[in-house]
């Protein structure tokens, strides 16, 4: 197997991720986070939470709505601008979008050159408000986040004491009718998004602006564990860009599949909020009490996937070693980011004594670590366990502990070492590992 498919293989046997309606044959491109990625997924945006909107002084949050009216959607271009080519297969009914193959002349599926003329495709998933669906109001799924920002940013202003330069931040779910998908989580039907709008003078020099994000993202691959050698900033050119941007930058990550995007971060100058004025007929401009201009702000947005930002994570983290003629399978994910901090072990399951006193440092533990407990086979099937699910540190209580000095085992994961620690110290000793 090649490193993609070992990962996929580890996030179904390990519990992070497991393919949608799997009992009744699947749903393409649909998945769920299992015990162990809701874990992880939930460590990557509380990070991104921290670091982008609870540190600053000129973040705030919203939780928009997944369904709105659909003016917005015609307002903001998506109506018209959202769509994809797409060319089907005459022969094996084979859909697929001619710019993502290498011979658009052919099927990707079956080889046939039986194909169908080249026709647009909406990206968006239409449903209708009402019992009786002819007579309803139609509405989409959300395919980004951002607009919700947008249609909210009056209320922002007027129910906090923000000035601009301040930006609003969102986590949620966004959905795509893609055409071409694959390659796990990478592009699938329904996906979450960490986006953020920064809202900006027009005179302000958003070039600025637009590099201190771009540092500020790179921060936070950082924070998350993924390596900047694998990181590259694309310069996307002005007909590739989206109808709404002034510049892009995307910023690639090398995954075992190939290099392609991980983030996008995009200046927008007014156009949301300038079309939004328009179509809604509110005013929508800021008035500054200071220079007394009124204006309509520009907009810097980070825009960051959870789902892809998690495969990156993995990516950068899935390892293998030789260990005495075996392999060793093991996350190398920094502990910020891994779903439980420390393992805690009675050496044998069937003695008491080392069960109620692995039962006590399990739960002084548990109150400032996620703690796994483990007592299943044998004390090195339990370190492999750990070591697959990126688990930092493992605390073992021998006899040792019971009959000597009151002290555990701690096993380190990366380096496998092990060292004697005094329960009484334990806390302090894991905290200053783990942060």
């Amino acid at each position: 197997m090649d490193k993609m498919e070992k990962i996929v293989s580890l996030c179904k046997r390990r519990g992070f991720v497991y393919p949608g309606s799997e009992i009744y044959g699947g749903l393409a491109n649909t998945y769920d986070y299992g015990p162990l990625g809701v874990e992880l997924k939930n460590n990557i945006k509380n990070l991104w939470w921290k670091f982008f909107v609870q540190d600053r002084e000129d973040m705030v949050g919203l939780d928009g709505g997944i369904l709105m009216n659909s003016k917005i959607w015609e307002a903001s271009g998506h109506l018209k601008e959202f769509k994809d080519p797409l060319i089907e297969c005459k022969d094996c009914h084979h859909r697929f979008r001619p710019d993502k193959v290498k011979d658009q002349s052919k099927c990707e599926s079956c080889g046939s050159k039986n194909l169908t003329d080249e026709k647009l495709f909406l990206g968006m998933f239409k449903t209708f408000l009402g019992p009786v669906e002819k007579d309803a109001d139609v509405t989409y799924l959300r395919p980004e986040t951002a607009q919700a920002i947008f249609v909210n940013y009056k209320n922002i202003l007027n129910s906090t004491n923000k000035k601009i330069p301040f930006g609003i931040a969102q986590i949620g779910k966004a959905f795509r009718n893609e055409i071409t998908t694959g390659n796990f989580i990478f592009r699938t039907l329904e996906f979450e998004q960490m986006e953020i709008e920064y809202f900006i003078s027009p005179k302000a020099k958003w070039e600025k602006v637009f590099k201190e994000w771009q540092e500020l993202m790179h921060n936070y691959a950082e924070m998350v564990g993924i390596d900047k050698k694998h990181l590259h900033d694309i310069d996307i050119d002005e007909k590739d860009r989206a109808h709404y941007s002034k510049k892009t930058i995307d910023f690639e990550y090398e995954f075992p599949f190939g290099q392609d995007e991980l983030w996008g971060l995009a200046y927008r100058t007014d156009f949301d909020l300038a079309t939004h004025e328009k179509n809604s007929g509110q005013d929508l401009k800021y008035f500054d009490e200071e220079t007394k201009d009124k204006y309509i702000p520009h907009v810097i947005e980070p825009s960051l996937g959870v789902d892809r930002t998690f495969l990156a994570v993995l990516s950068e983290a899935y390892d293998e070693e030789k260990v005495k003629d075996e392999t060793r399978v093991v996350l190398r994910l920094k502990p910020a980011v891994a779903p439980y901090k420390v393992a805690v072990f009675p050496l044998l399951k069937n003695k008491d004594k080392l069960v109620k006193k692995a039962r006590e440092v399990f739960d002084m533990l548990k109150q400032d670590f996620t703690v796994f407990w483990d007592d299943r086979g044998n004390i090195g099937k339990r370190y492999r366990y750990q070591d697959e699910i990126g688990t930092p540190f493992c605390v073992t209580v021998d006899f040792k502990t019971l009959e000597d000095d009151d002290s555990v085992t701690v096993r380190d994961r990366d380096t496998m070492k092990q060292k004697r620690v005094k329960i009484g110290e334990l806390k302090n000793y894991l905290a200053e590992k783990l942060y």
